[in-house]
């Protein structure tokens, strides 16, 4: 099977595509032949230098988290799906090939019937972040008002619908070429970040979610209501230390999250309670750009930039 492969890190280029051999299914598992996957904006990083895919050299030399596929075979002690299912879901590792084997127990469910192949990999990785955050962590309520720092990528795209969805008024914050984007979406409001601080505006709101990072409690606190919480995806020791204090002292709270290292079975839980609002039209998956397999560098070079608009993704062409 053809994929991509990385024995050392380094820039884009340290991606090759060559064929390796197809996995088989052990008894609890199942093969799945991936038809697209993702570029998500952590992959650049994991490829470009030594962490939490190796110290020396990569641990895994295939990435690839988010995927979309079909059923091909099934481990003798299998029982949750069959031959044909179209599946999608998320791994740690090993979407950028042409096949994956994946115990069935894993983050892996029936794709909604309205979902192409390509918009179904773009869905997973956006929405197992942002309805823990918002749902779980900040018991988002209707007439809340809301707004979602960074609302054009991956995570904030994804925001800004499930936000809509339990009845808060969004407002969104992003670049000039996002505005329409945002808007599309559903958000209330829409303010460029070019032109305009919303920390300066004199606004309130009840949550504040920075989904990419590039603000602070300290900045936004004064735009929070009594009561408010701050949202934060990147675990800076500022915000692991403002939310130790802020838990003790104060009405204003800062939560931090480890979404992804949550267990399988609470991503399938995400997954199946999203399903009816991805069928019913009121959540959309967001495309920037699709790369076929053998562009992967190309793709890597454009997430790595900073400017994908929600997902870009990789075919199996």
């Amino acid at each position: 099977m053809r994929a991509i492969v990385y024995t050392r890190f380094g820039p884009p280029d340290v991606l090759h595509l060559i064929n390796v051999e197809k996995p088989a299914p052990k008894d609890n598992e199942v093969l799945i032949r991936i038809f697209a996957s993702t570029v998500t904006k952590e992959e650049p990083g994991m490829r470009k230098s030594p962490g939490f895919n190796g110290l020396i050299k990569p641990k895994n030399p295939i990435l690839g988290e988010e995927f979309a596929g079909e059923i091909e075979s099934i481990g003798q002690n299998a029982s949750l799906f069959k031959k044909g299912d179209r599946v999608y879901g998320i791994t740690d590792f090993g979407a950028h090939a042409e096949y994956l084997c994946l115990p069935e127990d894993k983050a892996l469910v029936i794709m909604p019937k309205n979902l192409t192949y390509e918009e179904a990999a773009a869905i997973p990785n956006g929405v197992l972040t942002a309805l823990p955050f918002l749902r779980d962590k900040a018991n988002i309520q209707s007439g809340q008002k809301i707004l979602i720092n960074g609302a054009s990528g991956a995570v904030g795209t994804a925001a800004v619908q499930i936000a809509k969805c339990f009845g808060a008024e969004v407002t969104g914050v992003c670049s000039t070429t996002n505005l329409e984007l945002v808007k599309s979406l559903g958000a209330n409001k829409v303010i460029d970040y070019t032109k305009e601080d919303f920390t300066k505006s004199g606004q309130t709101y009840d949550i504040i979610f920075d989904t990419v990072g590039k603000t602070s409690f300290s900045r936004c606190k004064s735009s929070l209501k009594q009561g408010g919480v701050y949202l934060a995806t990147v675990p800076t020791l500022a915000i692991l230390l403002q939310m130790l204090w802020t838990s003790i002292i104060g009405r204003k709270k800062v939560i931090f999250a480890a979404t992804g290292l949550r267990s399988a079975s609470e991503k399938v839980k995400v997954l199946v309670f999203l399903k009816e609002l991805i069928e019913s039209g009121k959540i959309i998956s967001v495309i920037d750009r699709l790369y076929p397999l053998e562009q992967i560098a190309e793709a890597h070079r454009y997430v790595e930039a900073g400017h994908k608009k929600g997902n870009v993704v990789i075919t199996m062409e």
